[in-house]
């Protein structure tokens, strides 16, 4: 019998579907194949911050919303939802009921299994006649499976009170993308006034968050945005934290925005991770739900390994660059993700291997590039201070032995991807990027791109501008840098090359706004078998 027709044969069968506990209890009333309305709560509600989907594998995927219900209201409410082949949902093949109540805030997390591979999927959610906005998902190939083509979407780091989520609408207009791969900073933790003063995107809460309720009310202000509503409606995510879903600068037992008068640290981790689990359209792991590193596969094609650089294992950052300390073998990932990422690494049997990751990988002559322009102004939240000892050149013991572990190892085709400092570079990785013999006497192991921001801002006019043109210089491996407009990593992959196309939003400043700056659009590829970065390669062509 085909997979198909076996499908739809099973849905007749009553099959209870398990449900991640963390974000949403089943009733087990509902089953596959039913359509039926659940008995619901004496309340009305509504469905304000859109639905999203994530974590795809080849035979299931997360499917989430949020149930607003009365403001008095403190009960539980029962949530159908139906995933169906059609939009029009004439083919219905999973039906599902769930208990949600004020514990999980209201949220709703459905791993929809026993999917077909590679397949597009409509769903949505329903409490009595309240009916949510109907959401597309997509599943991966099998992995193995001969997969021709890929393509996804590469973000971070939007800061609400900075300006319009216009780069989320120009991917939500990318309708052929496979997904979405989020690598941090998706809320941020500051104030009104403290990051940020856009008069028209004030905060909710408006000061700083702490607790959990704190963390619970930022991202359902941020998931009221429209743009970032229909991004989240037509592709699924892939999300890794980064430092501002907790607090600015963070490690495992601590971070730079926290102090003592703002209570115990752990505490707000943890509340921190309880509000990202609930909100975030991510599967946590079985072991323990405060890890998200993970990894996934397409096909024969590529493997994804994400990793947690902020608070799996990070030991806190040294804050001068010449601490002898430096030299010292310094933990980033922690011992148990380091030796998991090297597994993954030596066994992916995909055409690439692709890193997700906060921090930036590639060295960084930061010194050199401050003593060639004492004149370009920093302050806090400049590039030119945060991304110093806090990325990997502040562990460069531990980077050297994952880049050691790549060359004796022979792993080929590694691509690492990077959020947090707002800015786009593409660098080529060496275990040693000397000035003037870095990308000249060795070959590079792999080749990393880093994501520009959705609206966190990067280096000042002018200082952007020097900075560009001076960092070749003295860091000759990096071959493209924009160091100050917003957008996006456009990965268009196949078999014989990985390309990554940057594209800047014409402005934030307007909710209006939400097209492509054209003369900035940059191309850059590697080919299969070499980690040498070609610029300026053809556009790519949308996938069918």
């Amino acid at each position: 019998m085909k997979r198909r027709h076996f499908l739809r044969a099973m849905t007749t069968a009553s099959i209870a579907v398990p449900i991640l506990t963390a974000c949403g209890g089943s009733s087990n009333s509902g089953s596959r194949g039913s359509s039926s309305n659940p008995p619901v709560a004496d309340t009305e509600v509504s469905f304000i911050h859109g639905v999203a989907s994530g974590d795809p594998l080849d035979d299931r995927v997360i499917l989430w919303t949020r149930v607003t219900p009365e403001p008095e209201f403190a009960g539980a409410i029962n949530v159908l939802c139906e995933v169906a082949e059609d939009p029009e949902f004439d083919m219905i093949v999973l039906s599902e009921v769930f208990t949600t109540n004020a514990e999980r805030d209201y949220t709703v997390k459905f791993d929809a299994a026993g999917l077909l591979s590679e397949q597009r999927y409509w769903y949505r959610f329903s409490v009595g006649s309240q009916q949510s906005p109907v959401g597309r998902a997509q599943t991966l190939p099998m992995p193995g499976q001969y997969a021709e083509r890929l393509r996804y979407a590469v973000c971070s780091c939007s800061s609400y009170p900075h300006g319009y989520f216009s780069v989320y609408r120009m991917i939500a207009n990318r309708s052929d993308l496979d997904f979405v791969l989020h690598l941090g900073d998706y809320i941020y933790e500051y104030g009104d006034g403290e990051y940020g003063d856009n008069p028209a995107r004030l905060l909710d809460p408006p000061h700083e968050i702490l607790v959990l309720d704190d963390y619970r009310r930022r991202y359902a202000h941020y998931r009221k945005d429209a743009d970032l509503q229909a991004a989240h409606l037509i592709h699924p995510f892939i999300t890794i934290w980064d430092d501002h879903e907790s607090a600015n600068d963070s490690y495992k037992d601590g971070a730079e925005n926290h102090s003592e008068g703002e209570g115990e640290w752990l505490a707000r981790k943890t509340q921190a991770i309880q509000a990202y689990f609930e909100w975030m359209p991510i599967r946590p792991p079985t072991e323990s739900e405060d890890s998200i590193y993970r990894a996934f596969r397409y096909g024969d094609l590529a493997d994804f390994i994400m990793l947690d650089t902020r608070l799996e294992g990070r030991v806190k950052q040294l804050e001068n660059p010449v601490d002898p300390a430096r030299s010292d073998a310094r933990d980033l990932l922690g011992q148990t993700q380091k030796e998991w990422f090297k597994n993954k690494l030596a066994t992916a049997q995909g055409q690439w291997k692709f890193v997700g990751q906060q921090v930036m990988f590639a060295q960084l002559q930061l010194l050199e590039i401050q003593r060639l322009l004492p004149g370009v102004p920093t302050n806090d939240f400049s590039p030119l201070v945060a991304v110093n000892m806090d990325q990997w050149d502040g562990y460069p013991v531990e980077r050297e032995e994952i880049l050691d572990f790549v060359e004796d190892n022979a792993i080929s085709n590694m691509v690492v991807l990077t959020g947090d400092i707002h800015t786009s570079w593409a660098s080529e990785l060496y275990k040693s990027s000397a000035v003037l013999t870095g990308g000249v006497l060795d070959e590079p192991l792999g080749v990393e791109f880093v994501a520009p921001s959705v609206t966190s801002p990067g280096f000042p006019d002018g200082a952007a501008e020097l900075v560009s043109a001076v960092l070749p210089v003295v860091n000759p491996h990096m071959k493209y840098t924009d160091l100050k407009n917003h957008g996006f990593i456009l990965m268009d992959v196949t078999h014989q090359r990985a390309q990554a196309e940057f594209y800047y939003a014409e402005n934030i400043d307007s909710a209006e706004q939400s097209g492509v700056e054209s003369s900035k659009v940059k191309r850059l590829a590697v080919n299969s078998g070499s980690s040498r970065l070609v610029e300026d390669t053809p556009v790519s062509y949308p996938k069918v």
